[in-house]
């Protein structure tokens, strides 16, 4: 009930009240700002002043009846469902969260990734995003992200389309749909997976809890990749602070003519990681030996063949045809040799005999390169 009151209290990672909560326990430090008890050390009198004015019309009782309402629940350190890994924030980290959704939030945040991007986004940037978390998701991973237009939104939508697990951290209360124009989304992450706020029921977003709420994003996962993102970007705070956290940072880059990507690429220049699919960003995150498929060229016949042969092929005249001591000559290879690489190609398919001369077969388009 403490906890529940001090999320009406104060704002999102506070860390002088989370020294407080830590050295006094939560009712005490309630009791505190409420008068009631001993004025703790560390606040100047302005600050006093503010906290007792929240205090004043801080009803946990009915936070709590609200969430309880929209069939959510206010989950505090200690509880089964917290996840442990929030700690690493040290002071800044949550009093409480509230929570709306069926799914253990510790559960789903064991194996989890954040993806976080521009607002304006592109096309590009938005079919990324999209394609990552549905894979990501296919893949029994989490995706985090903030519910925002862009790449949050392309996010969440590619995870619930790949019909996996994705939790939406918001900068307001569970209860208001923010930004208005996702509203719809945010009604599909309560209903199919997850949200989470620090900032109890009908609480409204400010500039500085957007900034405040990417630093749960950050705790919460195993690494954050980073889409689109301009020099100047929420989604680069975000990253800077997994980067703190010791979490994996991934980027994925973009256009180098595009703004939206400077920031992903000044990324990718320091700590973090250049990812372009799930298994990449998993080989990161997973489990040791989760490792990403090797990348390689198509392969061609030419591959098969033996260094003398290659040679060989290599000597026969792109046009007209040349007898086999020229070829032996052109391609440093004893005659002998020769002659006999030369009815290995023809069997492949690589040249055809003119009578005693030979040249290239002239059904294969395009030749030795290939």
């Amino acid at each position: 009930m403490a906890r529940a009151a001090l999320a009406r209290i104060t704002e999102p990672g506070d860390e002088q009240m989370g020294r407080w909560v830590a050295a006094h326990g939560a009712c005490a430090v309630v009791e505190a700002v409420r008068g009631s008890g001993a004025p703790l050390d560390g606040a100047g009198e302005q600050r006093w002043a503010g906290l007792r004015l929240r205090a004043a019309d801080a009803r946990p009782d009915v936070d709590l009846a609200a969430i309880e309402r929209l069939g959510g629940r206010f989950v505090c350190p200690g509880d089964p469902e917290w996840p442990s890994q929030l700690a690493d924030l040290g002071p800044a980290q949550p009093l409480g969260l509230w929570v709306n959704g069926v799914p253990s939030l510790r559960v789903w945040a064991l194996r989890s990734v954040a993806l976080v991007g521009a607002r304006a986004c592109t096309e590009y940037g938005a079919h990324c995003a999209a394609v990552l978390a549905a894979g990501l998701a296919e893949r029994g991973w989490t995706v985090v992200s903030g519910a925002a237009y862009g790449i949050d939104a392309a996010a969440h939508r590619g995870a619930l389309a790949g019909r996996g697990p994705t939790v939406g951290v918001l900068a307001c209360g569970v209860d208001v749909a923010y930004p208005p124009g996702n509203q719809e989304l945010i009604r599909a992450l309560g209903e199919r997976g997850l949200l989470v706020a620090e900032l109890p029921p009908g609480a409204h977003p400010t500039r500085s809890r957007f900034v405040l709420r990417n630093r749960v994003i950050a705790a919460l996962t195993r690494g954050t990749v980073v889409v689109e993102a301009a020099l100047r970007s929420g989604a680069l705070v975000t990253a800077r602070r997994a980067i703190r956290l010791g979490r994996h940072v991934m980027g994925m880059p973009g256009p180098v003519t595009s703004g939206l990507s400077q920031g992903v690429h000044e990324l990718l220049r320091g700590e973090a990681t250049v990812v372009t699919d799930p298994a990449e960003v998993i080989e990161l995150v997973g489990a040791m030996g989760e490792l990403a498929p090797r990348r390689r060229g198509p392969a061609v016949p030419r591959d098969a063949l033996s260094r003398s042969a290659s040679l060989v092929l290599e000597a026969v005249p792109g046009r007209g045809v040349s007898d086999p001591a020229q070829i032996a000559r052109s391609a440093g290879v004893p005659a002998g040799v020769v002659l006999a690489r030369l009815h290995e190609l023809r069997a492949l398919g690589f040249v055809e005999r003119d009578g005693d001369h030979w040249q290239l077969a002239r059904y294969r388009k395009g030749h030795t390169i290939e």
